[in-house]
């Protein structure tokens, strides 16, 4: 598993992971969800993403099962809810989300998108919880260039060790500025749902690539995203043989002809674009 370096310089953060948004809101799905978790460890996806959000705390508990026993194999990332994002409400955010794991620290705790509490409030919160042992590094996710310039700002924010992001071939338009600030400042990009959630799998241009490659639609997109060296992905796979699928994507490597196709079917941005959220 390659990994990226992060300017923390705590664990490095492996490129390719599982997603965990949506699980843990049905118990009828909750078997084939932590065996696809436990199939991805046993490949060396041991990136877990998820936060307090999914599924109201219940994504964290499928993870919790599905890491017991094997907690030294896991990259464990969370996220705090913008209005618990003050400093009391961040650390108290963080115990019941460990609670909820089965865990005493996390590797990555992430601000989950930006809200009505001073930054320097939720990084104040951050290096309270990194001394105490109970987070290794800290993070953002969702937040724009000018968010980032002023986390740099913040006391401590040069330490932040990733930004997700929704990035995908269908949303490109982080790769005008946002991409290029980070990479600039050594800030790896984590990138959610990198097939858009299933809707880029019907794509023409995609699918004759992928037959080139004897692969699918998705290991292909998968693959695009893996060929920045500033980014990691986390594909949420529900079941084992998506989680297998997901890790093959890691050994495709795409041609210049077809990332000029890619490129071609999916222009990249000429001017500014928000960052969208989904």
């Amino acid at each position: 598993m390659r990994d990226l370096n992060t300017p923390s310089g705590e664990r490095p953060l492996p490129v390719l992971g599982q997603g965990t948004w949506g699980m843990g809101e049905t118990a009828s799905a909750r078997a084939d969800e932590v065996a696809a978790l436990r199939h991805g460890l046993d490949l060396g996806l041991g990136l877990i993403d998820t936060a307090e959000m999914y599924g109201s705390g219940g994504s964290e508990e499928v993870v919790g099962e599905a890491i017991r026993g094997r907690r030294d194999e896991v990259f464990l990332v969370s996220k705090v809810l913008p209005h618990n994002a003050d400093r009391s409400g961040t650390v108290a955010a963080c115990e019941r989300s460990l609670r909820r794991l089965g865990t005493d620290h996390l590797d990555l705790y992430l601000l989950h998108w930006r809200g009505g509490h001073p930054l320097e409030e939720t990084l104040e919160a951050f290096a309270e919880l990194r001394d105490a042992g109970k987070i290794g590094a800290f993070g953002v996710s969702n937040l724009d260039t000018d968010d980032m310039r002023e986390l740099r700002s913040v006391p401590g924010g040069e330490e932040c060790a990733t930004d997700q992001i929704l990035y995908n071939l269908t949303r490109r338009g982080p790769e005008f500025d946002l991409l290029p600030w980070c990479r600039e400042h050594g800030i790896p990009v984590m990138a959610y749902s990198p097939i858009e959630q299933g809707r880029l799998l019907g794509d023409e241009v995609l699918g004759r690539i992928a037959e080139e490659h004897e692969a699918s639609p998705a290991q292909v997109a998968l693959a695009w995203i893996l060929t920045d060296r500033n980014l990691c992905a986390i594909p949420k796979a529900s079941r084992v043989e998506h989680v297998e699928a997901n890790r093959a994507a890691l050994d495709l490597r795409l041609t210049s002809d077809d990332l000029r196709a890619l490129d071609e079917r999916f222009p990249a941005p000429t001017g500014k674009v928000p960052l969208e959220i989904l």
